[in-house]
């Protein structure tokens, strides 16, 4: 994907000042944006990782991506756990 589409820029440009509260969030996902908070967090995941993202919004995506890499190692430990992986 080269290029962004509106929606995708909107979830961005949307989470890039979204309401911190997590109920006062997914109100204004379904006011602004028009999809369901399960939607909205589902194409941000993917976003993630399209490099047109990265270039349009590179301080949120690194931030993105810091906060999904320490979910996955919270994960990786309780599986393990509290082992680290060999």
């Amino acid at each position: 994907m080269s290029t962004l589409s509106d929606l995708d820029a909107a979830i961005l440009e949307f989470e890039s000042h979204a309401p911190r509260g997590q109920g006062r969030k997914e109100e204004a996902i379904r006011a602004r944006l028009k999809i369901s908070p399960v939607r909205y967090h589902q194409r941000l995941n993917v976003l993630v990782d399209v490099p047109a993202a990265a270039q349009a919004y590179p301080t949120l995506i690194a931030r993105l991506r810091r906060v999904r890499d320490k979910r996955e190692d919270t994960r990786r430990a309780a599986r393990n756990n509290g082992e680290p992986e060999r």
